[in-house]
């Protein structure tokens, strides 16, 4: 892969980051947005693109404990589940109801039951 390529690449995960990370922020006083996907994919994009990012998030007072159990593969913590998957069906939801078209009721509701079994199955390892 070519020098400039890889400075793409690593510009577009950096910068993906930033805005998972101000979305995750965002999250914490809008109930409708989601703390934990946008926190934990920030830190996947950090971990690509900026170590001292990455670092810096992991060692957050507030922040950090969901990547640390994230990336130990322990899961995530019980509240952080059921709050990401309360959050995610009171989106589908909402949405649901703008849109109500009977192709979008069953789209988001089978990414909403996908994503909720996902978060659960990991709940349990």
């Amino acid at each position: 892969m070519s020098h400039s390529k890889v400075s793409t690449t690593k510009l577009l995960l950096f910068t993906t980051g930033w805005i998972s990370l101000a979305l995750g922020l965002i999250g914490i006083f809008l109930p409708i947005l989601p703390t934990t996907p946008f926190v934990l994919l920030a830190a996947w994009c950090f971990s690509r693109s900026s170590l001292k990012f990455h670092n810096w998030l992991i060692n957050h007072k507030y922040l950090g404990p969901i990547v640390k159990t994230w990336e130990s593969k322990e899961g995530i913590p019980p509240q952080a589940c059921y709050k990401a998957i309360a959050m995610t069906w009171l989106g589908m939801i909402i949405s649901m109801l703008i849109v109500a078209k009977l192709w979008a009721v069953i789209l988001l509701c089978s990414i909403g039951l996908a994503v909720s079994i996902h978060l659960l199955r990991m709940r349990e390892s």
